[in-house]
């Protein structure tokens, strides 16, 4: 099991990690940070295989993927 988190704050809102997600648990988020923007959210967690792809595709390194042992 992983746990991934989105930094709220990091996030600019380019979306970029939306369309790699092979499970498709990231989405537009609707809150809007202190920097102005939409951040992404992660709609189910548990079900997050650790593939990265997110990660590697975030500008920002708004993204954490930690294995939960």
């Amino acid at each position: 099991m992983f746990l991934t988190t989105i930094d709220k704050e990091s996030c600019k809102g380019c979306y970029l990690c939306i369309p790699v997600c092979p499970k498709r648990l990231i989405k537009l988020g609707s809150e809007i940070n202190k920097r102005g923007y939409h951040p992404a959210i992660i709609t189910d967690t548990g079900e997050c295989t650790g593939c990265r792809a997110c990660f590697r595709m975030c500008p920002d390194l708004a993204i954490e993927i930690a294995k939960v042992v």
